[in-house]
């Protein structure tokens, strides 16, 4: 059944609580790879209480109840088999704060026909009781639902600079990453489970997008930035390709005026993680 637009567009959802503390956040940059080397003072601030600081990255871990309500939207009614997670995109507010008890409106903002299929963003505000905190866009692409006549949207301009790049940050990955990562909320058997891993086409289970996602936002803020989260007001990214959990992430970064532009490979087999990505900086 196709998409009813109109319905989606207008779909009003119930606000959802959540809340998380230190041992949250410590769990989440684990689940990146933080904490090597364990007595580095920087990998510290990621993983240890006495001076903690929040990766922007962060910021997509505490939504995941709010997003759940739009699988039941009416006139949404997908085959989410053939759903593909395209883009990631974060607004930061105000810097996340290590401890917070937020509440998050979702809703689909755009639907963009993309021909043989339509990519839905999926926005979802969080704010705390200071005001808003962050907003993330969830790009999901959704195979066999275009071809409805609307708008093909927006073209992403993160292309990389012609010149090589200013950091290249290597970062290995422990073989069992996607299980540690999932702990954070995202249980999606792919990661876990090698008979659905086979199912979808692979050989073992692959590591969460948004677990390179993260991957790539410390390379830059740790590479870039000297490890200070604060200049951060936004991470978008588009995932191009697969990792395996035991492998070396690969993330070049170039500073280019108020952004960082990302792009990722898997160092062993050289193909791409994380393409057209940027982090975003204050004046």
């Amino acid at each position: 059944m196709p998409i009813d637009v109109d319905k989606v567009l207008s779909a009003d959802l119930p606000e959802a609580e959540t809340s998380w503390g230190p041992d949250d956040v410590i769990l989440y940059h684990l689940g990146i790879g933080a904490g090597n080397p364990p007595t580095d003072a920087n990998e510290l601030t990621y993983t240890y209480e006495a001076n903690l600081k929040v990766l922007p990255s962060f910021g997509v871990v505490p939504v995941f109840s709010a997003m759940a309500g739009m699988l039941a939207v009416d006139g949404f009614d997908v085959d989410f088999t053939k759903l593909l997670h395209g883009e990631q995109a974060i607004d930061i507010h105000r810097p996340i704060p290590t401890n917070a008890q937020v509440s998050s409106k979702v809703r689909i903002s755009d639907i963009f026909d993309k021909g043989k299929a339509a990519l839905a963003i999926m926005e979802v505000a969080t704010s705390d009781a200071d005001g808003p905190l962050f907003t993330n866009r969830f790009s999901l692409f959704l195979r066999g639902e275009g071809g409805f006549g609307g708008d093909p949207g927006p073209k992403t301009d993160n292309e990389k600079p012609t010149r090589d790049p200013d950091f290249i940050v290597e970062s290995p990955t422990l073989p069992q990453q996607a299980l540690l990562y999932r702990l954070s909320g995202d249980k999606n058997p792919l990661h876990a489970d090698p008979n659905f891993a086979a199912f979808g086409g692979f050989d073992r289970p692959i590591l969460h997008g948004l677990c390179s996602y993260g991957i790539c936002c410390k390379a830059a803020v740790d590479a870039v930035l000297d490890g200070d989260v604060t200049p951060v007001t936004g991470y978008n990214a588009r995932f191009a390709g697969v990792f395996f959990p035991g492998e070396t992430m690969v993330t070049k970064l170039w500073k280019q005026d108020d952004k960082i532009i990302i792009e990722s490979e898997s160092k062993e087999r050289s193909t791409p993680v994380i393409s057209q990505s940027s982090l975003t900086l204050s004046s």
